[in-house]
């Protein structure tokens, strides 16, 4: 009896520790589920630099001249070219500036056109002698000055600066007719830089457009620029230049 108690507690140790083995195995390291990594960030285009207020893709600007002042079709005038390019846009602006706010102008460029109608017609003189002696007399000269003239209007005439002009020239039709008819000329030229400033500030912002237009295509669609716009460069300037005068610098 003894003998068969000791077997059994032995079977009994046996299978208990068997037991305890399974159970032991059950507890070890088990595989924990790994969550995928996260996506990486998407890459958010922005927007293509557009040219500013609603300018071709691909105009021509004036240059910077070695002073930073840009080159156009005032540069380097005399004072009557100047008085003359102020009275072209104004004229501009007549025609051209027919917003509720822009009645003042018309009204004001007819009495401009009145009250200084001696100091313009001299000075249409002046600007003629002025081209004659530079390009010739006769026919030379007076197909020079069209040409020229053609391209101060169409200066003035950019489609996407109109509207600035037209504001500019609020204030500055209000100005001019409070002139003497004999003191035009001590206004011309600052009052013509007040009529190109709108420009001034079109071509900066227009060159702005193009730093930003390069890098965007250097980072997201480099090439495309030139190919997205598909139309001819249009040059805004002068081929033709009017006789210049030191004294109206």
């Amino acid at each position: 009896m003894v003998n068969l108690n000791k077997r059994g507690l032995m079977v009994g140790l046996s299978l208990a520790a068997g037991s305890l083995v399974m159970g032991l195995s059950g507890c070890g390291p088990q595989k924990v589920a790994v969550a995928p990594p996260p996506p990486p960030p998407a890459i958010v285009i922005p927007p293509r630099p557009m040219p500013p207020m609603g300018a071709q893709a691909n105009m021509m600007i004036p240059v910077l001249a070695a002073n930073g002042a840009r080159v156009t079709v005032n540069s380097g005038i005399s004072q009557a070219q100047a008085l003359w390019n102020l009275r072209s846009a104004y004229n501009v602006a007549a025609l051209n500036c027919m917003g509720p706010d822009h009645g003042p102008i018309l009204a004001g460029y007819k009495v401009f056109l009145v009250r200084h109608a001696k100091a313009l017609a001299a000075t249409n003189k002046a600007v003629d002698k002025e081209f004659a002696k530079r390009y010739g007399a006769g026919r030379s000269g007076i197909k020079a000055r069209e040409t020229y003239q053609t391209q101060v209007y169409n200066f003035f005439a950019l489609p996407p600066v109109v509207p600035s002009l037209c504001n500019a020239m609020i204030a500055l039709s209000a100005e001019l007719e409070a002139q003497p008819a004999n003191q035009l000329d001590s206004i011309a030229v600052a009052d013509l830089a007040k009529a190109e400033a709108p420009y001034m500030e079109f071509f900066n912002s227009y060159e702005q457009y193009r730093a930003d237009l390069a890098a965007w295509e250097a980072r997201y669609g480099a090439g495309q620029a030139g190919a997205a716009s598909g139309s001819t460069p249009v040059a805004v300037g002068s081929t033709v230049k009017a006789p210049q005068q030191a004294s109206a610098q």
